[in-house]
């Protein structure tokens, strides 16, 4: 048995009924978006907000029908961002697959992130879930915001510390703040620990993309995406950040220089990673990474012990730690 599958023990069969009420979800009469949307659900991933959100409900109480709805809203907008980050950073490739815009192009995977994106919010208006909408409704916000921060960032080249966490804390960390939220908001938890989960999900969430960010600077294909493509699209994160912050003023200008002319070079790509490697940017950023999942743990200590707390605590403890 898999350390996942062990933390998914308490939500065993919360999560088999889901599979086919997020199955159903992804359907449409329309022959070509059916087409579409079957890929979509053949080529997901490990769904681990979906646990998020059962295991956040678990920690209160039994998760119940409106939870399952919760975890759907949740995967429906993650997949809807999916689609389109695709299409934002001109990827053909997602977990080791194509991509939706490398088979069907820019303007369908445009329709098709709009349309599972809407079948989320019709989700919750149909049942009269506003309180989810409203949750829902600030990720959005967010993740577009913080895409369009480092869009704006990667074409100057100019971020600091403090911005690069605001783009993550938007643009990965807020739906996985969202998701534990959600969870919590699917059953008799209260304003405040609703928040409070919020809060401990942002903090994991934050872990959870310096995980990403220190993968793409090791083995090609480890998350389904090449060596160094950060570097390619001009994405300056934690682990180069670092380097440039340590460098003296000569070398942080030839090494944006290098950025901003050559960021499709192999060559250069490799001295990039040569360089945040010898100069400890790893070491750093995984530093950081330790930080704020202890900090998302040290919060989720402060609520009761049970089943689900404990495969929350290993989850984050998995998000730090994983392969892929």
């Amino acid at each position: 048995m898999t350390r996942l599958n062990e933390i998914k023990q308490p939500i065993e069969n919360e999560l088999r009924e889901f599979e086919s009420y997020f199955k159903q979800s992804l359907r449409s009469e329309v022959p070509l978006l059916s087409t579409i949307l079957n890929y979509i659900y053949r080529t997901k991933g490990k769904q681990l907000r979906p646990m998020f959100v059962f295991l956040s409900a678990k920690l209160f109480e039994t998760p119940n029908e409106s939870t399952r709805l919760a975890a759907c809203s949740v995967e429906l907008l993650h997949t809807a961002t999916l689609v389109h980050d695709d299409v934002v950073d001109e990827s053909y490739e997602r977990r080791g697959s194509f991509s939706v815009k490398a088979l069907w192009k820019n303007k369908l995977a445009v329709l098709v992130g709009d349309y599972i994106l809407s079948k989320g919010l019709l989700l919750q208006l149909e049942n009269k879930k506003y309180n989810f909408l409203h949750l829902i409704s600030r990720a959005v916000k967010d993740m577009s915001e913080g895409e369009i921060i480092q869009m704006k960032k990667s074409r100057k080249l100019d971020i600091d510390n403090d911005t690069y966490f605001e783009i993550i804390r938007k643009k990965t960390a807020s739906l996985m703040a969202t998701s534990m939220a959600i969870g919590a908001a699917s059953t008799n938890a209260d304003d405040e620990a609703i928040e409070k989960m919020y809060r401990i999900g942002q903090d994991a969430g934050i872990a959870f993309q310096i995980k990403d960010d220190i993968f793409d600077y090791q083995a090609k294909g480890i998350i389904g995406k090449p060596v160094g493509n950060d570097i390619k699209e001009k994405k300056i994160t934690l682990p180069l950040l670092y380097v440039l912050n340590s460098a003296n003023s000569v070398e942080r200008k030839r090494i944006l220089k290098l950025i901003r002319h050559k960021n499709k070079n192999t060559r250069v790509i490799k001295e990039l990673i040569r360089l945040v490697t010898e100069r400890g940017g790893l070491e750093y950023a995984e530093q950081k990474m330790i930080e704020y999942k202890d900090k998302a743990i040290s919060g989720l200590k402060e609520f009761n012990e049970n089943e689900a707390r404990r495969s929350l605590i290993d989850l984050m403890e998995y998000i730090t730690v994983r392969k892929k």
